[in-house]
């Protein structure tokens, strides 16, 4: 089973555009996006209408609920209410903060930081008390349910191991990072990252 990764796409419609073809053309089993659609260079409501005629399945991040309620409205390439229209933000916000998927590894939790938390997240470098302190994460390795955990907001690409957890960072599409999109293979544990291309209109 091979997953399409979609990191944090903060309205990077372009780039969004490309990675499903990507994923299309790699023929993967399902793709899942970890969140922030909102707040970017882009167009939302192409990046909305993408997602949801792709079948995507998406989960909400802070961004994406922080646009919602217009706030930290401050803050760079923050959108206006006007970025969206009523269906885009009708589907952003029934969005979960997580789903669970069946994979032959066992559950695996789709979401933006850590659990249900969209502000925490774990990063490649994180050891000792990062991790021990990180609650979200301590959560998810004493109940049990899940096997794998993909998501995102760091937009620090990442796989590794947590106790019995594969954490899995899908990365981001933002411009002003290092735009990428991945491929997991659940069977085997190992991922692979594509770089975007740096893409302009027309």
């Amino acid at each position: 089973m091979r997953i399409g990764l979609i990191g944090d796409v903060h309205q990077e419609d372009l780039a969004l555009a490309w990675a499903l073809g990507l994923l299309s053309d790699e023929q993967v089993d399902l793709v899942v996006c970890v969140g922030d659609i909102a707040d970017g260079f882009g167009d939302l409501d192409t990046c909305c209408e993408l997602l949801e005629s792709h079948g995507v399945i998406t989960v909400k991040g802070n961004h994406d609920r922080w646009f919602l309620a217009q706030q930290m409205r401050e803050l760079p390439q923050a959108s206006s209410a006007a970025a969206a229209n009523p269906a885009s933000r009708e589907w952003l916000a029934q969005l979960p903060s997580s789903v669970s998927i069946e994979t032959p590894r066992g559950k695996a939790l789709v979401c933006h930081g850590m659990g249900d938390d969209d502000m925490v997240g774990v990063k490649p470098y994180d050891e000792g008390y990062a991790l021990d302190s990180n609650l979200p994460l301590q959560r998810l390795l004493a109940s049990d349910e899940h096997r794998i955990v993909i998501a995102g907001h760091t937009h620090q690409p990442m796989l590794r191991r947590v106790g019995h957890l594969t954490l899995v960072n899908a990365g981001t599409l933002h411009r002003e990072f290092q735009p990428c999109v991945g491929l997991l293979d659940t069977t085997t544990l190992t991922e692979r990252f594509v770089p975007i291309p740096r893409l302009e209109p027309g």
